[in-house]
């Protein structure tokens, strides 16, 4: 693989520190709007569920408000389902995929589950459309005690605040082009490295649990999603982002250790969805269609096993 360094910000080699940070910081245009795009999609879900604050970003708290929606007949006795987007809040189909779902789906697995959706975990994210909050920290890296990132630390106080197990844990994500355009090489800049050039993968696949990959359980989301859009094939190396691929549209993380979203439950079932919505053979709601196509995948497989 070929090595480049042409961040345009801080010198090659040399980590970012404050003024790095801020000049990155000061870069970010807001492209988009949380409270217009956002917010009246989760207020209008209102009369089918429980819409709760869970926080606000200290950024600007009236204008990033944290929400989640909650089954209004919660029921102890019923397992719990997390549901996440917007981790990364530039991967919109995470967002509205999960929005997508409440307002189409999720009613005929009421009675079976108690369901806790955050469509959005990264308004600044959403709105400038990065990968990072304005820390220049990941939030998907970021899922441990004592997080730096807001955005990580009160999601996990949601979670917290559950109460109960969670059976199942989708966190809806994309993996774009501008991963290698800008989100990779900022990285490599930012921590003094240098960036080897990958390859984004063309079409959807999952991240499991390498301490608990549940890989029937993901073949039934792969299966589901593939009546939507096309599943990543393997590279000729038989990965995917770098990763060994362990069946058809599947790899694998350690998802705690990594500080990742998809450990911020012990979960008995966890799945991380990866929509690539740069290809030319899907439109932005077909992707927001397939992180639905997921999310039902990983609920009927629950059903099906009576789980």
């Amino acid at each position: 693989m070929k090595t480049v360094s042409t961040y345009p910000i801080g010198q090659s080699g040399v980590k970012w520190g404050d003024t790095e940070r801020q000049e990155w910081r000061d870069s970010m245009t807001i492209k988009r709007e949380y409270q217009q795009e956002v917010v009246p999609k989760i207020q209008a879900l209102k009369e089918k569920f429980i819409v709760e604050q869970y926080g606000a970003l200290s950024y600007n708290p009236e204008r990033f408000p944290l929400y989640c929606l909650k089954s209004k007949q919660w029921n102890e006795t019923k397992p719990t389902i997390l549901i996440t987007g917007g981790v990364h809040g530039y991967e919109t189909s995470g967002v509205h995929g999960a929005l997508l779902f409440l307002e189409t789906e999720a009613e005929k697995y009421l009675q079976h589950f108690n369901l806790v959706v955050a469509p959005c975990v990264s308004p600044w994210g959403y709105e400038v459309i990065n990968r990072w909050n304005p820390l220049a920290l990941d939030p998907n890296r970021s899922f441990y005690a004592g997080s730096p990132a807001e955005e990580s630390a009160n999601l996990m106080n949601l979670v917290e605040s559950i109460g109960k197990d969670v059976l199942m844990h989708i966190d809806l994500h994309e993996t774009t082009d501008s991963d290698e355009t800008e989100f990779r090489p900022a990285l490599a800049a930012r921590d003094g490295i240098e960036y080897i050039e990958g390859m984004i993968p063309d079409g959807f696949y999952t991240v499991g649990d390498t301490a608990n990959p549940q890989l029937a359980f993901q073949k039934a989301i792969i299966d589901s999603v593939e009546k939507v859009t096309h599943i990543a094939p393997a590279d000729d190396q038989g990965q995917i982002i770098g990763s060994d691929v362990v069946q058809k549209g599947v790899i694998l993380y350690p998802m705690k250790k990594l500080g990742l979203c998809g450990g911020v439950t012990d979960c008995r079932f966890g799945s991380t969805t990866e929509v690539y919505p740069d290809s030319e053979k899907v439109t932005d709601e077909e992707c927001n269609q397939a992180q639905v196509a997921a999310i039902c995948g990983g609920l009927d497989f629950l059903l099906a096993n009576e789980l």
